[in-house]
């Protein structure tokens, strides 16, 4: 496939950008400085690109691909700017006529225990310090539930998105909050990447939100 990667330099876009370049898809890599990911492999272009400048840059740049994955996260002190971000990225796929992968977040996953609760809503679930890209998330996911001119998946991070391996071993879920078999709910950049990946490559119906979390303790975490 032709995949054009918007936010390409981030953590999860960097993953995604490998994991497509692995398998043999041809990766437009767009961000703002994206030249070092050239190097990753001849099969990656990188365009620089801000799309909060120039939206319209970036629904041209979205003609003749396949598919459209969104790994935009703003910066911190930025986090209101995720809303215009994914809009651009979903004008883009809506004018290419090609599904749209969404990096989404897990403020409005359920909690596992019956109560009721979401990350955001749940008393002294969530730090502090990421309330406000939880609020955008939830803004995010507002948003793409009004959307009906493109086909989209959104797929949110478990409450833990970390560095750590590449296991290819992930579960998928839908609404409630997944963890692994220790209770811990958390998945690597990498896996989260090759899920988006495994997503592009065996699409599932349309306009869903998905949830993805290792089922495992974390390799690099093992007791041994």
């Amino acid at each position: 496939m032709k995949i054009i990667i918007f936010g390409a330099t981030g953590d999860v876009g960097s993953a995604a950008v490998k994991a497509a370049a692995q398998r043999g898809h041809q990766v437009t890599a767009v961000s703002r400085t994206p030249s070092a990911l050239a190097a990753i492999s001849p099969l990656v272009t990188p365009l620089p690109l801000d799309l909060l400048t120039d939206p319209q840059a970036a629904v041209n740049a979205a003609a003749g691909h396949d598919l459209i994955i969104s790994a935009l996260r703003p910066p911190a002190g930025r986090e209101e700017d995720l809303i215009p971000l994914t809009r651009t990225a979903v004008q883009a796929a809506r004018h290419a006529g090609v599904p749209a992968l969404v990096t989404g977040g897990a403020a409005l996953l359920k909690l596992a225990d019956g109560s009721g609760h979401t990350v955001l809503s749940a008393p002294g679930f969530l730090p502090e310090a990421s309330r406000l890209i939880a609020e955008a998330c939830a803004a995010q996911d507002a948003m793409l539930e009004l959307e009906t001119g493109v086909e989209w998946t959104c797929l949110r991070p478990p409450a833990l998105l970390t560095e750590g391996p590449l296991t290819g071993q992930y579960q998928l879920g839908t609404d409630t909050l997944l963890t692994d078999a220790a209770g811990v709910s958390q998945i690597s950049f990498a896996d989260f990447g090759a899920a988006l990946l495994d997503l592009a490559e065996n699409p599932r119906p349309a306009s869903q939100r998905l949830t993805v979390a290792w089922g495992a303790p974390a390799p690099a975490l093992a007791a041994g």
